[in-house]
């Protein structure tokens, strides 16, 4: 893998019935959708009325109708009269057409994946795959970096989160589509890719180049160390499929050291499955209290994700670092031990995805990530857009020929200082 999408906080739903043919979607217009079953049975002519058309506007509005043989006439004349039609592939646009509805929500989290794409997107998930190891969002239609992985080539070659991707392999990127982005970007181990990336964290920062040679990704998930004066380092680098039996053996290691205080790393983090925030987050949090709230345009769906029963975390002083990486589910965490006043939130403000996808499988393979709710921390603060403000916060040093850690070094500052 190249850059990713953000790895959602996913919830997977209870499979819905599939039927094939798969009924195939296409958005035209106002981003509505006309279907037939099966391309090879005429459709019954006629046209459908959609009270989602109807507006209080003007007349006209009300008048319009969507003819579900459209999709078809166009698909019939790209057929009959592209120039290169021996090159077409009905593959290519049957899943292009399902994109192209998806796309029109104007959601940059809700994604159509083909079967290839839905591959490659649960292979990032388990934490191993080839690329440069850094994660990919748009933001104004800008792609951005949200983190390069911990010992990744990108992070090696210089990428840094919050960075913008303005090209690839000297193709503008300019409103390219998330999906484009990744697939231009992946590739496998050796070979290289070149992205032309400006630092946003650097006022008045140029475009430069940075050559990136693609690599096996393969990154703990968590680790830790005991720094000075017995302090406890923690450092969660994403919430996928393991994270939760690695955590647990980290924590019961880190008990045993009695340790005096304790740090948990989130920066860059871009998140991961809810399940793990909750689980994870319980060791601080009371039993039965709210660890995150989903809240649906329905309010009657809410729901109130409440910390299990866990191994507790050592009652010391504690402290999680964030930054402009840490998304998602790290965002959860954060917010959660944030509200309750079990740790002091240290850094620079996290990247602001609030949002939560169900992933749902189809039985061709691919499959759509949809945005259904968005979260609320226990205290009720949006996390979609806004992002999670540190307690203490302390930008990270962008002097390359510093090695110090600033944002570290702070945390253990407020620690000690605890301990007065």
């Amino acid at each position: 893998m190249s850059f990713t999408p953000i790895p959602p906080t996913i919830q997977t739903p209870s499979r819905r019935r599939l039927w094939w043919p798969l009924i195939i979607l296409v958005t035209f217009l106002f981003g509505y959708v006309v279907a037939r079953v099966d391309a090879n049975i005429n459709g019954v002519p006629g046209l459908i009325n959609l009270s989602a058309w109807r507006t209080a506007d003007t007349n006209e509005a009300k008048k319009r109708h969507l003819d579900p043989n459209l999709f078809w006439n166009v698909w019939d004349e790209i057929q009959a009269e592209y120039v290169d039609r021996d090159k077409l592939s009905n593959e290519a646009l049957y899943y292009g057409a399902i994109k192209g509805m998806v796309d029109a929500v104007g959601d940059p989290y809700t994604n159509y994946f083909d079967p290839k794409v839905n591959a490659e997107f649960n292979q990032d998930l388990d934490g191993k795959f080839e690329g440069i190891g850094a994660e990919l969002s748009t933001k104004n239609n800008q792609l951005i970096v949200v983190a390069p992985l911990p010992s990744s080539p990108a992070e090696k070659a210089g990428l840094r989160a919050g960075d913008a991707i303005v090209a690839i392999d000297s193709v503008a990127t300019h409103e390219m589509e998330l999906n484009a982005a990744v697939s231009k970007i992946r590739g496998p181990k050796g070979s290289t890719v070149t992205l032309t990336v400006i630092h946003l964290d650097t006022p008045g920062s140029e475009p430069v180049t940075l050559k990136i040679i693609r690599d096996t990704i393969s990154y703990p998930t968590v680790t830790w160390k005991k720094l000075d004066n017995n302090i406890a380092y923690l450092q969660i680098s994403s919430f996928n499929k393991e994270v939760e039996k690695k955590f647990l053996t980290a924590l019961n290691e880190i008990i045993k050291q009695n340790p005096r205080g304790l740090i948990i790393d989130l920066r860059n983090n871009p998140g991961g499955f809810l399940d793990a925030a909750v689980t994870i987050s319980s060791s601080w949090i009371d039993k039965g209290q709210v660890v995150v709230k989903e809240v649906f345009t329905d309010q009657g769906k809410n729901i109130d994700y409440n910390a299990q029963s866990a191994v507790r975390a050592p009652n010391v002083p504690t402290v999680i670092l964030i930054n402009e990486g840490s998304a998602s589910a790290s965002e959860i965490m954060a917010g959660a031990l944030q509200d309750y006043g079990k740790a002091t939130i240290v850094g620079s403000k996290s990247f602001g995805k609030g949002s939560v996808q169900n992933l749902l499988p189809f039985s061709d393979g691919s499959a759509l990530k949809v945005t259904v709710a968005k979260w609320l921390t226990p205290k009720g603060l949006t996390i979609q857009g806004e992002g999670i403000q540190p307690d203490v916060i302390i930008e990270r040093s962008t002097d390359t020929a510093t090695t110090t850690d600033v944002q570290l070094q702070k945390a253990q500052e407020v620690i000690e200082n605890k301990l007065q």
